[in-house]
Order: C-alpha cells, then structure tokens, then sequence
C-alpha cells in the first residue's frame, strides 16, 4: 500500500476591515508564483463570502519539506513585510494529512 506524503495546508488571515483590497492584492500576487514552485501541487486563495476580510489559503504540497520550501521564497518574504499592519490577527496556518 503506498503511503500518501502530500501535506494539505490551511492559512487564513484575517485584515483590518479598512484594508481589505490591500490585502487581497498583496494575497493574489502569491498566487502564479507559489504555484511554479517545486513540489507544489495545488494553491488556491479563497475570500469568505459572508465576511470579506477573512482570507484562506487552500494547499497542497508534495511533502511537508516543499511546504517549508515556500516560507524560504522571495515573494512569500515580501508578502509578509507588506502585511504588517494590514491584518487584525497573526495569520493561522494548520497541517494536515489525507487520512482517506
């Protein structure tokens, strides 16, 4: 039986009520670039449709070390310089494995 060693990540971040479109546009840019990254399998941004400001990142990696791979590129270092300040809370970011 082959053991599945992709890695589901989940990461919302809440913005300022006045900063929404700041946010989605520094969030949006991520989107092409993580996507070429190597060992990334999927990476979709979603916004809450009941409450703007609430953002979530939906990911799949191929192992948990392209996941972390990710924190080590350019535009994912400049998104978090530019949205200091912007969010109401630090940022959730949850682990998962496909268990089925």
């Amino acid at each position: 039986m082959s053991v599945d060693r992709s890695l589901c990540v989940i990461a919302r971040a809440k913005a300022k009520t006045d900063q929404v479109a700041q946010v989605r546009e520094i969030l949006t840019a991520l989107v092409d670039a993580t996507r070429r990254e190597p060992g990334c399998l999927s990476y979709e941004l979603l916004q809450n449709h009941d409450d703007p400001t609430d953002f979530a990142f939906v990911e799949r990696w191929a192992s948990p070390a392209a996941e972390q791979a990710h924190f080590a590129t350019q535009h994912i270092s400049v998104a978090l310089q530019q949205v200091v300040g912007l969010l109401a809370a630090d940022p959730e970011i949850c682990r998962y494995r496909t268990l089925k």
